[in-house]
């Protein structure tokens, strides 16, 4: 991993299905959506937020449980329902004013390719598509849904060096 595209990242944009969830879908008998989220993902995006980084959301579905897994979160960037993620990315840079450079992007399949050789610094987790793996930076060891999001989130804290500011309320050290 190349930790000199980290260092100017201001922005991290997420993939949802297989990302910041495992990729299942579950429907109840009234065909109400569900999906898991990992509250260890949750924190790692809080504590990123708080070292001053953004967040966005560039999803290929359109779900309500994702609308208020973002609004809980405080991410106000959220495209969903886009099958072409270069015009919500290219939406994104315009509302932020930030460069390719300063943008990181976690996806895990085909969809995400053409964003990933875009931004600056671009991730996978560990259950990614075998097609996407050649196109980003980094790939975590925990699959979509069950942490990988929070290595992403921890990674960027440390190589950005705020990571001691932001865990200082949990007496670490």
């Amino acid at each position: 991993m190349n930790e000199q595209r980290l260092k100017p990242v201001k922005l991290l944009i997420l993939d949802v299905d297989g990302v910041m969830t495992d990729g299942r879908i579950i429907y109840d008998a009234n065909g109400v959506e569900s999906k898991f989220f990992n509250v260890k993902d949750g924190h790692g995006i809080k504590m990123l937020q708080r070292s001053g980084v953004q967040i966005g959301i560039i999803s290929g579905r359109e779900s309500m449980v994702v609308t208020n897994r973002a609004a809980e979160l405080g991410i106000t960037l959220v495209y969903q329902k886009a099958l072409n993620k270069i015009g919500p990315y290219e939406e994104i840079l315009r509302a932020t004013g930030l460069r390719d450079h300063e943008v990181a992007y976690m996806g895990d399949d085909i969809l995400d390719v053409p964003v990933m050789r875009r931004v600056g610094f671009a991730a996978a987790p560990a259950d990614a598509m075998e097609d996407v793996l050649p196109h980003v930076h980094f790939v975590t060891r925990n699959r979509g849904g069950w942490g990988a999001v929070r290595e992403v989130c921890d990674v960027l804290l440390k190589v950005q060096g705020t990571w001691d500011e932001v865990t200082a309320r949990y007496n670490l050290h």
